[in-house]
């Protein structure tokens, strides 16, 4: 291939086959497909290209900690959760063409976000824009835009975000005010957008960090109105115990 050949499919953005002329010329010596097969596949790499490039950006646009996946899960170690309903959820992607919220509730360890996230993914990857974001820099990011007045701006693109993961709501306590800005956003999306909450409190305990029973009623109104909840209440830590008994040692030290 010349440079001027070259210089032209890479301007059209048709970079595969740039990168593949040769191979490409010597296969269809080769295999003699008529001109149809052989522009379907030329078109047909360069779009699996596009998009599996655009999949990864979305994916590291998303700031996913950790990228699991729901085959990973370890549901044989978790029998309390009904993983029919997780599965078909996941599966059936209705908690996006839906517009539903999804709550994880369950201990620290558990797993519940590791699953959480591998929802998320599972919208990415069907071609969804999402973020992951702890709570408590969620709720201090709001604060400040409102301090910089930067708040609609903020607000906005939170608000149209596809599939946002709040991670450990619940995990601080929130005055009156960042209450407040938590309830617009989840207003904002309300019905719109896909909201996934993961959190170690039952819905019965979200006025002890919310600390206004008022916010806390609306808030929980919008949320159930479209909602899947995992309870995860009854699973047990995931995380391997690696303990030594410090103590037990000392004392034999002491003993020699």
């Amino acid at each position: 291939m010349n440079d001027t050949l070259k210089r032209q499919l890479n301007f059209l953005g048709l970079h595969v086959l740039s990168c593949t002329w040769d191979t490409v010329l010597k296969e269809a010596i080769k295999t003699k497909p008529s001109y149809h097969a052989f522009l379907e596949s030329v078109f047909e790499k360069e779009y699996s290209a596009k998009t599996e490039k655009a999949r990864l950006a979305r994916i590291n646009w998303a700031r996913i900690p950790e990228a699991f996946v729901i085959e990973t899960f370890p549901f044989n170690r978790q029998p309390k959760l009904d993983k029919r309903i997780v599965r078909e959820t996941y599966d059936s992607m209705s908690f996006m063409t839906d517009k539903q919220d999804l709550v994880f509730i369950g201990p620290t360890g558990c797993g519940k976000t590791g699953l959480a996230a591998s929802f998320l993914i599972q919208a990415i990857n069907k071609g969804y824009r999402g973020l992951f974001m702890d709570c408590e820099d969620l709720i201090n990011k709001l604060y400040q835009s409102r301090g910089d007045h930067t708040e609609e701006r903020l607000m906005k693109k939170l608000g149209s975000i596809d599939v946002l993961l709040i991670d450990e709501l619940g995990y601080m306590s929130y005055d009156r005010e960042k209450a407040s800005l938590f309830f617009n956003l989840m207003r904002r999306r309300m019905r719109k957008t896909t909201t996934i909450i993961t959190t170690q409190l039952g819905f019965d305990e979200w006025n002890n960090f919310l600390h206004d029973h008022h916010i806390t009623a609306a808030l929980l109104d919008r949320i159930t109105t479209a909602c899947t909840v995992f309870n995860m209440k009854d699973c047990i830590s995931l995380r391997p115990k690696n303990i030594r008994n410090a103590a037990r040692k000392n004392d034999k030290e002491s003993m020699g």
